[in-house]
């Protein structure tokens, strides 16, 4: 292979955002514009003001969405669930993980480009207030190479300022996410000394979205971001990615720059007229004419762009669209394949198995233990003690009365102390009492039923076995 062929196949060999001596190359995307830009514009907001009043938003009395892992508890559009229902979260994560798989065969890194907050935030808030501020592409170039001083200071101090800002509001609503906006109002609001712990939380995570959005940027996606990872090996012929038609663009002469004397199908050359803008306009810094690569996002940047040069040039758009390499290579329309209907399938079966565990989930965590180290004790009159200790945890967000009867045998049953009230969201530990006559005892284990009632429905009937003399 020679050294040009080499350097034309570089892009396989590192990401396009590190030099040949692994120095990073920064990003200075032109600033987009076109249809699809508007229609994420559109969508961005939508799910940005979804972002700042999702955690005032109740169901019930819970909120829409709280991760409370100081609390271990996971409020999922209204529903609580506790680490006792962990089975819930591991069908939840194989859901989760087989949707990410079907998606990507689908639809590839669509989601990276129009859904994922990183991008949301970086593209529509951060990247808009720095072409504000150090204006487009040419310009932030320009003010990269100034001394550090007079207009590229001010615009600097300015920047960072409002970036810090910013990302203290992030920091305080992704907090909000984790333990309510109730938690995060008091420590805001309340003495700083009752809530160190809470505040230095808060600056670690400002300084840390700073850092994100101010210098880490597209690294976020193309080195951390783990998804973008999986699109290597999820991807195949049939996905629907942002992809650059190289048949049409290259033909048998290859791409050439536009000559509007020349005819380019007699000529032989293709449609691409190399003017780079696709490039110019990308946030990871890839040519999305090299074909899919991990750093694409699907942002659509590059089909605003290149549909641009083709009207202003008197061609057709959609030289780069969302087709798939089977549509591009052979013609033919996106169809399902056998690998995207197999995951369909396991999908819909997780999920209906999923909502099943779901509605018929209880609500009251019921648990009777015998007192370690006892077995019965016998009473003068004939009467048979047994003493258990009971837990009971209330996944529900009101508090519960619980009543306990014995079901089928003559048997007393007595409550150790006052009457049990479990609280919301909590457990209750304590201890019981049951009494009967050695008559009704068949051998030294009988079964016994216990009925439970919360607030006066039946919510279980546990068994227990009743210890008596052989």
């Amino acid at each position: 292979m020679s050294e040009e062929q080499q350097q034309e196949e570089a892009f396989r060999d590192r990401i396009a955002t590190v030099n040949e001596k692994g120095k990073r190359i920064w990003v200075f995307p032109k600033k987009p514009k076109g249809r699809f830009y508007d229609r994420r514009k559109i969508l961005s907001y939508f799910l940005l003001a979804l972002i700042f009043i999702g955690p005032f938003i109740k169901i019930g009395e819970e909120p829409l969405l709280m991760l409370n892992i100081i609390k271990r508890k996971f409020v999922i559009f209204g529903q609580v669930f506790w680490p006792a229902e962990a089975y819930l979260f591991a069908l939840g994560t194989i859901i989760m993980v087989v949707v990410v798989i079907l998606f990507t065969l689908i639809f590839g890194r669509l989601f990276c480009g129009w859904v994922c907050p990183q991008t949301i935030f970086m593209e529509m808030l951060f990247r808009r207030i720095e072409y504000a501020i150090d204006g487009d592409w040419t310009e932030q170039k320009r003010l990269a190479k100034m001394p550090f001083k007079g207009v590229k200071l001010r615009k600097r101090l300015l920047k960072w300022f409002i970036f810090y800002a910013i990302s203290f509001v992030i920091a305080n609503f992704f907090l909000m996410y984790i333990i309510g906006y109730e938690e995060v109002f008091q420590i805001i609001t309340d003495n700083p000394q009752d809530h160190v712990v809470g505040l230095i939380a808060i600056v670690a995570f400002s300084t840390v979205f700073f850092f994100v959005f101010l210098s880490f940027r597209e690294q976020v996606c193309t080195v951390v971001c783990p998804y973008g990872r999986l699109q290597g090996v999820l991807l195949d012929k049939n996905s629907m990615v942002v992809a650059y038609d190289y048949v049409r663009g290259e033909k048998e002469k290859g791409r050439a720059k536009f000559n509007k004397k020349e005819d380019r199908a007699t000529t032989g050359k293709g449609d691409c007229i190399d003017c780079g803008q696709c490039v110019h306009v990308c946030p990871t810094g890839i040519d999305i004419r090299n074909g899919t690569q991990l750093e694409c996002v699907n942002c659509t940047a590059c089909i605003d762009a290149c549909d641009h040069m083709m009207d202003g040039v008197g061609m057709d758009r959609g030289l780069i669209r969302f087709a798939s390499e089977t549509q591009i290579k052979e013609g033919k329309k996106f169809k399902w394949s056998l690998k995207v209907k197999a995951y369909s399938a396991v999908m819909t079966i997780l999920v209906i198995v999923f909502g099943i565990l779901i509605f018929t989930r209880d609500d009251l965590q019921t648990k009777f233990q015998r007192v370690r180290g006892t077995t019965f004790t016998k009473a003068e009159n004939g009467m048979i003690t047994n003493m258990f200790k009971v837990n009971f945890f209330n996944k529900t967000n009101k508090d519960m009365n619980i009543q306990l009867e014995i079901d089928g045998v003559d048997a007393e049953l007595y409550i150790i102390g006052d009457s049990i009230i479990v609280p919301k969201g909590d457990h209750y530990y304590g201890q019981i009492m049951i009494k009967a006559d050695r008559s009704v005892l068949q051998r030294h284990k009988t079964p016994m039923n216990i009925k439970v009632f919360a607030n006066g429905t039946l919510e279980e009937t546990y068994e227990i076995s009743f210890l008596g003399p052989k």
